[in-house]
């Protein structure tokens, strides 16, 4: 049985990571066997972030593009909705009135 692979290169997805424990939200840039490239943050300080972008202080976001080698990952999920609740995207958008998919662009292409 062929497994499709649901994620494709600009989708909002959240990393699990392990060995420490970390949560990343961010917009994939490429899955392969060695690891995953994303442009992202850290979702620990989530509040925080929403707060510095809604006050025009996004440049104050630890937002990184990053490798993260497969080993560190446990699972990787689309940023959807899900049982009701909005997806980080939605959540993002409707707190700070800017799209996540520019937010969360390669700097060097805007």
């Amino acid at each position: 049985m062929l497994l499709t692979m649901p994620f494709q290169t600009g989708d909002l997805v959240v990393v699990i990571l392990r060995e420490p424990r970390e949560r990343v939200w961010g917009r994939l840039l490429g899955l392969e066997a060695p690891g995953i490239a994303l442009r992202g943050l850290d979702l620990t300080p989530w509040e925080e972030v929403l707060g510095l972008v809604r006050r025009g202080e996004a440049e104050q976001v630890a937002l990184s593009t990053r490798f993260l080698p497969m080993h560190r990952v446990e699972a990787m999920y689309l940023d959807e909705a899900s049982s009701g609740a909005p997806s980080l995207a939605e959540t993002f958008l409707q707190r700070t009135g800017l799209d996540p998919q520019a937010f969360l662009a390669d700097p060097h292409s805007r």
